[in-house]
């Protein structure tokens, strides 16, 4: 990326303002007056986002105040698809969060490894975390799930760095609103892996409770759920054709008479169950495979529709 461009930070922000407004100044302190924030407010009630918000730590930028809380991931799209219409050819695009665990000075490490002519995204990869113990645990076996799933690796969440071919590529993609990283590994975008330790909250708690990160998880799925409803799909025909088999070969020992006395009743009873059970969900998963083919038509995410103001600051 030209040094010539602005460096333009999108971050969504639900009643955070304390946290964000210390992530803006250490912002600002690294990467000086290049940057531009662009700053999603999702709808906060107690803590709306102002333009002062910005120009009181001398940062550049516009708050996007959106109409409704909308969640994490649509705010990060939102952001995106603002910055696809108002970046130039020499901007360099990072998506972060807002609460400081994104650390400001490994933004210039991204932004480096971005400048290489065969990479689109850069995004960053946790060498260590401050999670408890059960987060841990639950996104080692989610990521266990993913790949069985998908067949793909996820090991990246939403700090990254992007091209601005690779912002109006994710802009146009409705598996962004769903899910970011999952959208990165659906775009086909040339991705880079960057290790990167993950700091702690500047200030406050996490928004996001056990029942969050599951469904955030399961969204990661929903971007792949043509993938997901195929591979679901070979199995259940797989032990559909075990169950037959099974059931020749209950019948076959039963005439032979290999069979002890109400062995052959329940096995076959069993096998039965299996053959219906899983040659009904196979048809279901074709049928669901067909409806997610034809609905998934890409279009531009309409952000104006959910943004209610936005809110410009200069410095100078």
């Amino acid at each position: 990326m030209s040094e010539s461009g602005r460096l333009i930070i999108v971050t969504p922000v639900y009643e955070d303002e304390e946290a964000c407004s210390k992530l803006f100044k250490r912002l600002g302190e690294e990467l000086g007056p290049r940057l531009f924030v662009v700053a999603v407010d999702d709808g906060s009630v107690k803590q709306p986002l102002s333009a002062s918000t910005l120009s009181n730590q001398r940062v550049q930028g516009v708050v996007l105040k959106l109409r409704r809380n909308v969640g994490h991931q649509r705010a990060i799209a939102i952001g995106l698809s603002y910055v696809a219409e108002q970046q130039g050819d020499d901007d360099s695009v990072v998506v972060m969060d807002s609460d400081g665990e994104d650390l400001p000075e490994t933004v210039t490490t991204l932004i480096t490894m971005l400048a290489e002519p065969n990479i689109d995204v850069v995004v960053a990869q946790r060498r260590s975390r401050v999670e408890s113990i059960r987060f841990k645990v639950f996104y080692a076996v989610y990521k266990h799930l993913f790949k069985l799933m998908t067949g793909r690796s996820i090991s990246f969440g939403n700090f990254m760095a992007l091209t601005p071919a690779a912002v109006k590529r994710l802009a146009a993609m409705q598996e962004t609103t769903i899910h970011v990283a999952g959208a990165v590994l659906a775009s086909k975008l040339r991705t880079a892996l960057c290790p990167l330790d993950r700091g702690p909250r500047y200030a406050g708690q996490s928004k996001m409770n056990f029942v969050g990160l599951a469904l955030h998880g399961f969204k990661g799925l929903m971007v792949f759920a043509e993938d997901v409803l195929v591979r679901v799909g070979i199995t259940c025909a797989t032990i559909a054709s075990a169950s037959v088999i099974g059931i020749v070969a209950a019948i076959a020992l039963k005439l032979i008479g290999f069979s002890t006395p109400g062995w052959f009743s329940v096995a076959l009873g069993i096998l039965v169950l299996m053959l219906m059970q899983t040659g009904a969900l196979s048809l279901m998963t074709l049928m669901l495979t067909g409806v997610v083919r034809s609905g998934s038509v890409s279009s531009l995410i309409s952000y104006r529709d959910f943004v209610e103001a936005e809110l410009f600051t200069e410095t100078n």
